[in-house]
Order: structure tokens, then C-alpha cells, then sequence
């Protein structure tokens, strides 16, 4: 048979046995040699699968049938196959396992870095219920509003949000709470296809620490109808809302938020604590979603930057200042740089409720800013960065080598980008010395990790 020949036609059923995960928890079988990734199966296991897609050098597949199961598969908690928890079907301790075992192999094949050690994942106690924010879409079936997750690589939403796993459970009350008060005014919901209606999305945030509430509604029109009775109903059943946010999306895009947003009940603010710390947090404000491995997560960035009292940070992509902060308690002096301006007001604001007056926030890209702050003289001891799932801008990365810290610390929720990354930082001259993986997703296959490197 030529190699350019798969050795399985589409719509063909047939058995495989499974030996592998991809990084995003497919199973991986293989007939001759040709790669087959079937969501939901696990290796060790062998079943019945239809062929849905073939391509030249893998295909995919749908599990129809397993004749022989793992010890490692349990009960989905959720029964609802959404785009968000694909994991639920493998035991907690695998699924640590597939993510310690895709840094340790992305270290090796993408930055070429098989001396350094991946530290064992930290994992979770409890790894359900931990999300503190929800973006929800709304749609509309047989006449009535319904909440829900996107299918799959789709817009269709699959209903019954309710009972989301990964979401605090609050927040699945104030979904429902919302959706059964629009319906009762006879709300409409957002028709992407034809442009109508009124409700897009709805946004709860929760503080961990502080049990408040922000309730963020979307919406195509800049006029909320009945926002009283809305307001009321929700404040009435729901003592812990402190905000009710309009946000006006009337474009026709997939973003979710547009870019006017008016307070129309309560504080413009929630806050939350991280350790010692509280935090503002607004509509639009960056907050990591896991608030107790957020903890763990910064604790680790802090013993990596090991800043002393005499010494200067930059923290690149601050946010609303949450690592600044806690940097600025034991740093000399440290200076923010986002490129969202309202991140940098709340990150002022956190700085002065905390009583914090050695860190400094400028409004920018980190890769433009930064070249500026090192011709006038500013020669950092230590560069945090924590950049979104795209990796670090080449620009950004030159300016650190540029900078020449006596240490970085990276965090990263990309394996693939940050390997990347660290192989230019690599060539730039300095030498990764750990990685730490963190599971702030449970239940999904996203990673972060902190990454400890030495000039």
C-alpha cells in the first residue's frame, strides 16, 4: 500500500486499540501505522469506532462502543457534551498525568530543553466548582430564551447550564435566575442570523473571599427593557449582588463584550482577596478564574522572581496589578505595563486600596514600553510576564534580552508558546532552570505554568 493511501475509508467501522491521549485527551489508535484520535476513549482500551474524517497522515474517529474499558475511566459528573469539560471522563489522576507528560514532551520536542525539570503538577483537592466567572450565551428555542454552551467547534447551544461542574454553583443560580426573569418579561433573545433581539450574553463574576456578585448582561440594544424589574428581581433573590452591568454589543461579531459598558445598578467594583491582598475587580477586568490555585500559582512566580528589597521588576501583561502586587511587597520598585487601559485604572486603584506605593502602572504594549523604560536608564533585576495564549511578541522578547535581568519568570496557560519562547530566551543567553506545571482548568485540557529562568 503507497503511503499516500490511509489504510481507513470514511463512514468505515472498525476496532481499535487505543494507546496514546493528545494533548487535548483524544484517544490515539493506530491500523498500520495511521493515526486515529477518537474523543473519549483512553489507552488501554479497546471499542467499535466509526471513521468520520480521514486525512493523509491521521483521521478521526467517534467512539461507538468499547468491548474493553480502563481501570482510569469513571462516571462523567456532567452528562452534557458542551465545548468546555472533555476530561470528565478519566479519572482526576490521569488527567494530571496527560498534562504533567505534554509539558515535559513540549519542553523536549518544541524548545529543545530535555535537561530541564517539569515538576509534578499541582493539582487540586477538589477539582469541581471552581470557576468564579461564566460568559453565557443566550438563545431561543420554540419561543422561550434558553442558556447554554456552544457545541463544539459550533453556535449551537446545547441547554442547561445549571448544573455546570466547573462553574461556582452561584453562579449556575444566577444564570437560571436571570433567564426565567427575561422569559417572564418576554425578553428577547440575540438571532445572530437575522440581527434581532436583545439578550447576547450573560456574565456572572463571584469573589471567592468575599462572596460578592457582578452580573454582566449583553446586549445587541443600547436600551435594556424592564431593567427596574430586572434589577429588582435579581437584588431581591440575590443579597450578595454588589453590581449589575449594560454591556451594548451591537455588531455583528463573535466577540462577546462591545466596547460600551454602563453601570445601571450598584458598584462599578467587586472585590475578591488573594492572601493578603484584595483586589477591584470591573466588568472588563483580567482575573484569573481558579481563585485557589491562583494562590499557588503566584506563590510559585514569587519564589522564582525572588525579589529583594533593593531590587527593580517589570511585570509585562500586569493586569489589574495582581502579580505587581504582590511583587511590590518585596521588590524595591515595580513597573506595570498593560495594554488595556482599564486594566491599568483598576490596577492604580488596587495599588492605593492596598496601601502599596512603590509600584507604578503605564497603559501600552509591553514591547514598545519596554525599549523606552531601557533608554532611560531603567535596567531591571527581574521580568515577570504573563502573556495571553499567543506566546510573547518577538519584539517583547528582544526587549528582555535587551534588559538583561539577572532572572525572568514566565507564566504561560500555552505550553506550545511558551516552549517557543524560551528557546529565543535560550539563545539569548539565558538558561531555563525549572518549570512548574499548575492545574487551573480541571476537567479541560489547558495548562498554566510558571517557568524560572537565570541570565
Amino acid at each position: 500500500m503507497s503511503k499516500q493511501t490511509p489504510p481507513v475509508k470514511k463512514n468505515e467501522t472498525i476496532t481499535l486499540q487505543f494507546e496514546d491521549l493528545t494533548h487535548e485527551g483524544s484517544g490515539v489508535g493506530k491500523i498500520n501505522g495511521y493515526p486515529l484520535f477518537v474523543p473519549r476513549a483512553l489507552p488501554g482500551e479497546e471499542g467499535t469506532i466509526k471513521v468520520v474524517k480521514v486525512n493523509k497522515n491521521f483521521g478521526f474517529g467517534k467512539l461507538l462502543e468499547l468491548t474493553k474499558e480502563s481501570p482510569e475511566r469513571i462516571e462523567p459528573v456532567c452528562d452534557i457534551k458542551c465545548s468546555g469539560c472533555g476530561l470528565q471522563h478519566m479519572s482526576y489522576q490521569l488527567q494530571l498525568e496527560m498534562k504533567q507528560a505534554q509539558v515535559k514532551n513540549t519542553m523536549k520536542k518544541v524548545a529543545h530543553l530535555d535537561h530541564v525539570p517539569v515538576h509534578p503538577i499541582i493539582g487540586m483537592d477538589k477539582p469541581l466548582h471552581y470557576r468564579n466567572k461564566a460568559k453565557i450565551p443566550v438563545g431561543e428555542k420554540n419561543g422561550e430564551l434558553i442558556t447554554g454552551f456552544y457545541q463544539r467547534r459550533s453556535h449551537r447551544i446545547i441547554e442547561n447550564t445549571e448544573t455546570c461542574t466547573t462553574h461556582n454553583q452561584v453562579i449556575n443560580e444566577v444564570v437560571k435566575t436571570i433567564r426565567k426573569i427575561a422569559n417572564k418579561l418576554g425578553i428577547k433573545a440575540y438571532n445572530e442570523v437575522a440581527h434581532e433581539g436583545v439578550l447576547r450574553h450573560i456574565m456572572v463574576r463571584t469573589g471567592q473571599e468575599t462572596k460578592d456578585i457582578m452580573v454582566v448582561l449583553v446586549t445587541r440594544t443600547a436600551k435594556l427593557p424592564h431593567q427596574e424589574e430586572i434589577v429588582k428581581a435579581l437584588t431581591d433573590k440575590f443579597p450578595h449582588i454588589k453590581s449589575i452591568v449594560q454591556n451594548v454589543n451591537s455588531e455583528r461579531k463573535n466577540a462577546i463584550m462591545g466596547d460600551k459598558t454602563k453601570l445601571i445598578w450598584g458598584d462599578e467594583y467587586i472585590y475578591d482577596k488573594i492572601g493578603d491582598i484584595t483586589f477591584a475587580i470591573s466588568a472588563k477586568s483580567f482575573y484569573q478564574v481558579n481563585p485557589l490555585q491562583t494562590k499557588t500559582l503566584y506563590d510559585k512566580a514569587l519564589e522564582y522572581a525572588d525579589a529583594g528589597s533593593k531590587d527593580t521588576v517589570v511585570d509585562a501583561y500586569c493586569g489589574i496589578g495582581t502579580i505587581s502586587l504582590f511583587l511590590a511587597q518585596q521588590a524595591k520598585k515595580v513597573y506595570g505595563v498593560e495594554v488595556v487601559p482599564e486594566a491599568i485604572t483598576d490596577a492604580k486603584k488596587n495599588a492605593k486600596m492596598n496601601g502599596i506605593t512603590n509600584a507604578e502602572f503605564y497603559v501600552g504594549e509591553a514591547e514598545k514600553i519596554m525599549p523606552w523604560w531601557k533608554a532611560q536608564g531603567l535596567d531591571p533585576d527581574v521580568i515577570v510576564v504573563d502573556p495571553p495564549r499567543k506566546g510573547c511578541d518577538e519584539e517583547l522578547l528582544q526587549a528582555m534580552v535587551e534588559m538583561q535581568p539577572k532572572r525572568i519568570v514566565y507564566v504561560s496557560c500555552n505550553p506550545s508558546t511558551l516552549a517557543r519562547d524560551l528557546r529565543i530566551l535560550e539563545d539569548g543567553g539565558f538558561k531555563t532552570q525549572e518549570v512548574q506545571p499548575v492545574d487551573m482548568f480541571p476537567q479541560t485540557p489547558h495548562i498554566e505554568c510558571v517557568c524560572w529562568l537565570e541570565r
